[in-house]
């Protein structure tokens, strides 16, 4: 009987970290994004989804184990990611905003597809490691939250936020692919990229708004 108890109570910290995990990825951003679009393009798509997986899985696991400490203690640190995401994600989304003011959509997209995949793997991982949100998501909020945790339920924890991000990013990717032939027409692609580039940029405005609060706060 206590045996049954106590495996109910290391799935509830499993489905803890499943929920939050799911709470936390979901909102549309960077990461998302560029998932969804190589989805529809239906280029490496499976190959960035995993690229993002195991990302999330490094981080998740260095904040849940320790890594927020260090996050924490190096608020300058913080302040030079926070700002190579704003430069990047400024960069991104001019990129999709100039495709969906293309006169020709159909050629910049075709343009698009032409990148290698080095490229490609170069941008998945600028998206997921100049991202500030990722840090606050994995070392601010599940670290402070799994980090109190004992042993096991730590890992139980650890392992649900984990599985949040291999189900999303791989059913996004397998989606977009599906909805690619409805999703890839030319005013399907405009509406898609002209509303990213705005999040993108409505993100970057809001970092850069935390980074100058940020430094002000260093400074003062």
């Amino acid at each position: 009987m206590i045996q049954i108890e106590e495996q109910i109570t290391v799935l509830s910290y499993f489905f803890q970290g499943l929920t939050l995990g799911a709470a936390l990825i979901l909102p549309l951003g960077p990461q998302n994004a560029f998932v969804m679009n190589q989805g529809i393009r239906r280029q490496y798509h499976l190959m960035i989804a995993s690229l993002c997986a195991i990302s999330d899985l490094l981080l998740i696991c260095a904040g849940i184990f320790g890594g927020s400490a260090l996050l924490m203690q190096s608020p300058w640190l913080l302040a030079i990611v926070t700002w190579g995401g704003v430069a990047f994600l400024l960069w991104y989304g001019w990129g999709a905003l100039r495709t969906a003011m293309s006169s020709s959509v159909e050629l910049a997209s075709a343009e698009v597809l032409k990148q290698g995949r080095w490229k490609i793997v170069a941008t998945v991982l600028a998206v997921t490691w100049l991202n500030p949100h990722v840090y606050l998501d994995t070392f601010v909020v599940l670290g402070s939250l799994g980090g109190q945790l004992a042993d096991e339920p730590k890992r139980w924890f650890a392992l649900g936020t984990v599985s949040a991000s291999i189900l999303w990013f791989y059913g996004l990717a397998l989606l977009a692919a599906w909805l690619a032939p409805r999703l890839r027409t030319a005013k399907a692609q405009r509406i898609i990229n002209g509303v990213v580039g705005l999040v993108m940029w409505f993100i970057a405005l809001q970092l850069a708004a935390d980074g100058v609060h940020h430094i002000s706060s260093l400074i003062g």
